[in-house]
């Protein structure tokens, strides 16, 4: 069963370095922009063609495995039976559009709902963030240690600033304490970076209140492999088919966040 997961793995890395030399090179040609939900919500030719060079590569090599991603493959996946592909073909689509740096290829592969390869590639930085579930997680060659405990005092949390601003999500009021005890808040524009950023140790933990699958799942598998832990906002298992608020972040974190300031407030 290792060689079988090893054999996937040794394709999907193979191919996640491919695109990214196809979004590189995209850049000395004209990016075509389209808006999708509302005028923040942005897609590019290269989104999808990204999506649709994985979807045919999976699909020639492994016929049977399913697919879902954020530019329409796979719509009509409803149960997460068998092996799952999760792709983000651009995660930080604004930021791909507006600086050319800070985004990322996200892939998670799941057998049964159960997270077994993860794959987040930092396109400008070559920064390859992957792991095979029960044999570590790495940034390329770089073994990834297995995150130390951090209390919110002296924690860096990721957190965009419209949960702490009026917003039909969360009272702003319930995040706002934490924001002000923690050491320091970074926002990076793109969920795959800030969950690899956590399994690298970068950051101490992660919170949003709105992310697709394609987003969180190849995050998650990396930070569970680091011994971090990944739930909705209110501590509660993830749907990997479903939309979902996001909680990522190092164990004791995780449990004072929810304990001070999350579950106090509900």
């Amino acid at each position: 069963m290792e060689n079988f997961w090893e054999n996937i793995y040794t394709y999907a890395t193979s191919w996640v370095k491919e695109a990214g030399e196809m979004i590189k090179d995209s850049f000395s040609k004209e990016l075509l922009i389209e808006t999708k939900s509302n005028p923040n919500d942005l897609v590019t030719n290269m989104d999808k063609d990204v999506e649709t060079f994985l979807y045919e590569k999976i699909q020639e090599t492994f016929p049977t495995h399913r697919i879902v991603g954020e530019e329409g493959h796979g719509t009509d996946v409803t149960s997460a039976e068998g092996v799952l592909w999760v792709i983000d073909p651009i995660d930080g689509t604004m930021n791909f559009v507006h600086q050319q740096r800070n985004f990322a290829i996200s892939i998670g592969i799941f057998e049964n709902g159960v997270g077994k390869i993860g794959l987040i590639y930092d396109v400008m930085h070559d920064e390859l963030y992957h792991t095979i579930r029960g044999n570590g997680a790495y940034m390329n060659d770089i073994k990834l240690p297995m995150l130390t405990e951090s209390p919110v005092k002296e924690a860096i949390l990721s957190l965009n600033a419209t949960w702490v601003t009026d917003n039909h999500r969360i009272d702003p009021a319930v995040l706002s304490p934490l924001v002000k005890d923690v050491r320091g808040t970074r926002s990076y524009g793109s969920a795959a970076l800030e969950l690899a950023y956590i399994a690298a140790g970068r950051l101490d933990g992660y919170i949003t209140m709105r992310l697709a699958p394609w987003d969180f799942a190849g995050g998650l598998v990396l930070i569970e492999e680091v011994g971090g832990v990944v739930t909705n906002v209110y501590g509660e298992e993830l749907n990997i088919l479903e939309k979902n608020s996001v909680f990522a972040g190092e164990k004791a974190f995780h449990k004072e966040v929810l304990q001070t300031y999350i579950n106090k407030k509900r």
